[in-house]
């Protein structure tokens, strides 16, 4: 996938695609094949080289959000910057920026419990920006979300995407989704089926 590319991996529920997410996301190892990120193979490295790669190249949104409750909306943000080991006045920097950038701007000091469910999953987003990932994987992000959120998160994404050089590869069988996606993935039964 190109850089600033958002694909979607459609298909019903069942075809495999959060399977393909977590094999992309080094979570899971393939059966076969191989993975690569940015021009290098490694499905193959030692777990504490992919651990690194999780941090440093990877975003995770998932599709029940995974927010920490007891931290605010800035300090979930933080927190894979605080993994990086980025100064704690830099990493509010970066992550005050990001949530500005999503819309929440004015939320950062919200609890998850406080946030609407569109809401938390841009604040997951967010996070999963923070670090300036190669990559993001999500998971159905739109599956919590009612339909009048769809659409606008899903823009965001493809802005996001462009803006910051950042590919999204989104699993899900939303058909908005589906609609917003610069390359779509077919599976049934886990395998691909065909690509638009």
């Amino acid at each position: 996938m190109p850089q600033g590319c958002l694909a979607v991996i459609a298909g019903p529920s069942g075809s495999g695609k959060t399977t393909l997410l977590q094999v992309a996301g080094l979570l899971d190892p393939p059966d076969e094949g191989e993975v690569w990120l940015e021009g290098e193979p490694v499905s193959q490295l030692p777990e504490r080289a992919r651990c690194n790669l999780r941090l440093r190249r990877l975003g995770f949104v998932f599709q029940a959000f995974n927010l920490v409750p007891v931290l605010s909306a800035l300090e979930n943000v933080m927190l894979p910057l605080h993994l990086q080991g980025l100064a704690p006045a830099a990493a509010r920097t970066r992550a005050t920026a990001i949530l500005e950038r999503v819309g929440l701007a004015d939320r950062r000091n919200h609890r998850p419990g406080q946030l609407s469910g569109g809401q938390q999953q841009r604040v997951a987003i967010a996070r999963a920006l923070a670090p300036d990932p190669a990559l993001v994987l999500a998971d159905e992000p739109t599956a919590n979300l009612d339909h009048a959120h769809c659409g606008p998160l899903m823009e965001l994404m493809s802005e996001l995407a462009r803006e910051r050089g950042t590919a999204f590869l989104v699993a899900s069988h939303d058909p908005a989704v589906i609609a917003q996606a610069h390359r779509v993935f077919r599976l049934v039964d886990g395998q691909r089926v065909d690509t638009a």
